[in-house]
């Protein structure tokens, strides 16, 4: 028989670094998707093949952490993550394609790890939740990359015209309406090109800054802080920045959401803003090319512009009247041609359906 599961990439609407600080955060899933193709057979290997790598990677069932490297390591780490948890994973053959980009911040590691947990699982009841964990583990503990549970949870639980409001501490997902279209109100996303890697230090070092702050206040985790004034029990300067932008992003994941349910996308633009500034200026994860951007919407009429995903690169998301699309395109078309950087692909999008129910054929 053949398996075939797909999981999609992700927009994070706002709340950036909050997931591992277990705060509040408000993805979407895109239509981009990345597609399992397995066949099982009693072969105690899974040879897996993408159509973006040159090449076959063979991997042990019984494949441990430092076994596979590369892009083929988020593939490994699932198996070893169901492994361990106890699932049986059978041998086969397996092939990959997506039209996911690769380092563009829309999370292609998660939609490729949900999709061959999807796959793996076959017949197995495994819930979403559960998914996401291991899917987690497979990226934490295999790969090396210190991510928190954002990317899987907005793969597996997305829905079409739907944002999902995600309590990382309470570890809930609530639907929330988000069609801005209807309200004359365009997502735009601007790839910048500019590709960067979760497994970078620079992930794994703003990750620490939050756990130091933290502790230095004295609670678990920063969701236990409530008062920005709180964070002058944090010795070092760039710690207590970082942590200012966790206080500060939370309350506007929040706030964003008001503004969805009154369909006020002004308010909703603003906080977009309000957002890449403490990611620029707080926790420092923006870059030269991704603020020309996101400057250049926001003087050609953009309600709101952002950098989304992890930082150093990606993509920045704009909300844009309708009537400007066109406009604000041009212009940061110029601005980054000005600048001497690559010229961006910019798409207007929307929240699209989550991961998919494996089809036996």
């Amino acid at each position: 028989m053949t398996i075939r599961y797909a999981a999609p990439g992700r927009i994070n609407l706002i709340g950036e670094h909050t997931d591992y600080n277990l705060g509040f955060a408000l993805p979407i899933a895109l239509p981009q998707r990345t597609t399992v193709t397995f066949e099982p057979s009693d072969a105690d290997v899974i040879t897996v093949r993408s159509d973006r790598m040159d090449g076959v990677v063979r991997i042990p069932l019984d494949t441990v952490p430092g076994d596979v490297s590369g892009w083929a390591g988020y593939v490994a780490g699932v198996v070893w993550a169901l492994g361990s948890a106890g699932y049986r994973v059978p041998g086969g053959a397996m092939s990959v394609t997506s039209d996911v980009e690769i380092g563009s911040g829309l999370s292609s590691s998660a939609a490729l790890e949900c999709a061959v947990v999807g796959a793996l699982a076959c017949g197995v009841h495994i819930d979403r939740l559960e998914q996401a964990r291991l899917a987690q583990r497979a990226e934490n503990e295999y790969v090396g990359a210190p991510t928190g549970l954002l990317d899987q949870l907005a793969a597996l639980f997305g829905e079409p015209s739907t944002a999902l409001l995600i309590d990382f501490r309470e570890l809930t997902v609530r639907p929330v309406p988000f069609d801005p279209e209807a309200a004359g109100v365009a997502l735009l996303l601007i790839d910048s090109r500019a590709r960067h890697t979760h497994a970078g230090g620079e992930y794994a070092a703003r990750r620490a800054s939050c756990e130091r702050a933290a502790a230095a206040v004295g609670v678990p985790s920063l969701r236990e802080v409530y008062d920005v004034s709180a964070l002058r029990a944090v010795g070092d300067p760039a710690d207590a920045r970082r942590a200012r932008h966790v206080l500060t992003e939370n309350q506007r994941v929040l706030d964003f959401v008001a503004a969805l349910d009154d369909s006020d996308f002004v308010s909703a633009g603003r906080i977009f803003t309000a957002s890449h500034a403490s990611m620029r200026d707080d926790f420092e994860i923006t870059t030269e090319h991704i603020d020309v951007i996101a400057d250049a919407a926001l003087r050609a009429g953009a309600f709101g512009a952002r950098m989304t995903g992890g930082g150093f690169g990606g993509c920045v998301i704009a909300l844009v009247p309708t009537e400007r699309v066109d406009a604000v395109a041009s212009a940061v078309r110029g601005a980054v041609h000005e600048a001497g950087y690559e010229q961006p692909v910019i798409t207007r999008t929307y929240a699209a359906q989550g991961a998919g129910v494996p089809r036996v054929t």
